[in-house]
């Protein structure tokens, strides 16, 4: 009797997440399908069949070199590779494409080959860890061939993640303090906010951190992060002025705008840096006399938001998978070094989709986590608050992390938590007649200083700026406009 068994395998699976690859950068989603396969780590070695291994390999190889993918083009590079034949021709590559109708279920195809080929790694190293049981001469100590499988063993469920040897962890800390000592204080970890105060107690957003802007709707959560994400893109604070720390340097920032189009956020954008009172503009308020000007200030503020390195992707209820591989891909092409996302509860989670929302914003949450330290870049997510502490007896009390909606896994995830509130939207606040005043409750930061900050909100123009502190201005308390901006354009409270 032959004992002999065929090692797992779907060859129907593996041509579908071939034609799968191949009908999706034929669409207008470009290569999500292709990023969906790296992000599960599927290689090469996943396929079974030798044909499919070689043009899953020869598709992964035209993607890492950025060229146009379709079956045409796959063809064409198996042919110069001299693989063409081999894989049964170009009957059977132009086949692959009738073999799915659509790519949506790709990632259960994905998760079908992986699963396979996760069921043959394990039989092999089995296999040779039942061989060398047998070869006593080899391994006369057990214990030794038993230290061996377990490393064996490990190495499957690693997932290629890497471990930093501890000497190199302490010698890069050390440097990153040292870096502190020689800059007297003028040396700091992360990119800035734009706002003084604020970076004073974070000391900048960090690699591989997770921040949340959390507050009740209208309040400015999404001009607080475009904001962040436009200092950071210029390399210029809030008053235009270029950023100490690192001479005015830009850094590339991806926006993932689930709420707001495209055409509005860069609207606001371009007003807010030309301190241009956009009611004003809509209604024709603006006098014939100040219009040359005004012009003046827009097309010098767009020109400046041009060369800015800012990626948006304004894809409505995006799948968190989705969008890691989106962020992913921006990474590799762009070398983005901030993500912002606006904002939390409007992504979806496919897998939890059918638990409770509490379950799913759980996992979005933990899935942004992830992003930041697979990335490692810092991610500004932002997330709405709850009405509790609208409903709470206290004639006036301010938000708290426990208000973080749908899921506490939010504040447990999240490294550092701005609770933004402005006192003039509540009428109970004892500061509430105080237009221009905004706070900033730094109410976590993992590893750092947390309290609040004030700064003024210029509602007309929709930007965040610096407020002196209390200690060094008598009017801090006062609705005056803050400082005028350092270079170009003034906020003029006229407009």
């Amino acid at each position: 009797m032959n004992d002999v068994k065929t090692p797992p395998s779907s060859i129907e699976a593996e041509r579908a997440v071939l034609g799968s690859i191949l009908l999706d950068t034929t669409s207008r989603n470009g290569d999500r399908v292709m990023d969906l396969c790296l992000t599960s780590r599927l290689v090469p070695e996943s396929f079974f069949d030798p044909r499919n291994r070689a043009i899953y390999s020869t598709m992964v190889d035209m993607n890492r070199k950025s060229r146009p993918l379709d079956p045409l083009t796959l063809v064409e590079e198996l042919s110069t590779a001299g693989k063409l034949e081999a894989v049964g021709g170009e009957a059977y590559v132009t086949g692959l494409i009738d073999r799915v109708p659509t790519a949506a279920h790709a990632e259960h195809y994905i998760g079908i080959v992986n699963s396979k080929a996760l069921r043959r790694t394990l039989i092999e190293r089995a296999g040779e860890v039942i061989r060398k049981g047998y070869d006593e001469a080899e391994y006369p100590d057990p214990k030794a061939l038993l230290g061996e499988a377990e490393k064996s063993f490990l190495e499957i469920g690693g997932g290629g993640a890497s471990t930093m040897p501890w000497e190199d962890a302490v010698n890069l800390s050390f440097r990153s303090i040292d870096r502190l000592f020689e800059s007297g204080g003028k040396y700091m970890e992360g990119l800035s906010t734009g706002l003084t105060y604020v970076d004073e107690k974070l000391q900048g957003l960090k690699d591989s951190e997770m921040i949340v802007i959390a507050a009740r709707p209208s309040v400015g959560k999404t001009s607080l992060a475009m904001n962040i994400a436009e200092s950071c893109a210029l390399g210029r604070d809030m008053n235009n002025v270029p950023v100490k720390y690192d001479g005015g340097k830009q850094h590339p920032v991806a926006i993932f705008s689930l709420e707001m189009p495209v055409e509005a956020l860069t609207k606001r954008m371009v007003a807010g840096r030309a301190s241009i009172d956009m009611w004003r503009l809509n209604r024709s308020l603006v006098p014939r006399h100040e219009r040359e000007e005004m012009t003046d200030r827009l097309c010098r503020a767009a020109d400046e938001l041009k060369r800015a390195p800012i990626y948006v992707d304004d894809t409505a209820a995006l799948d968190i998978m989705d969008l890691r591989a989106r962020a992913r891909r921006m990474k590799k092409r762009f070398n983005i070094e901030l993500i912002v996302i606006d904002y939390l509860q409007l992504c979806c989670c496919r897998e939890a989709a059918r638990q409770s929302r509490q379950i799913e914003v759980s996992m979005i949450s933990q899935q942004i986590k992830a992003m930041a330290k697979e990335l490692k870049v810092p991610v500004v997510v932002l997330s709405q608050l709850s009405r509790d502490n609208e409903k709470r007896d206290a004639r006036f009390e301010k938000p708290k992390l426990s208000d973080l909606r749908d899921s506490g896994a939010i504040e447990q995830d999240a490294d550092v938590v701005f609770l933004l509130r402005r006192p003039s939207k509540n009428s109970n606040d004892p500061q509430s007649t105080d237009e221009n005043l905004a706070i900033i409750d730094i109410a976590k930061n993992r590893n750092g200083e947390t309290g609040e900050v004030e700064v003024n909100f210029l509602r007309k123009f929709t930007r965040f700026v610096d407020r002196p502190p209390k200690s060094s201005s008598e009017n801090a308390t006062t609705s005056e406009p803050p400082p005028e901006p350092g270079e170009e354009y003034t906020a003029d409270p006229l407009l």
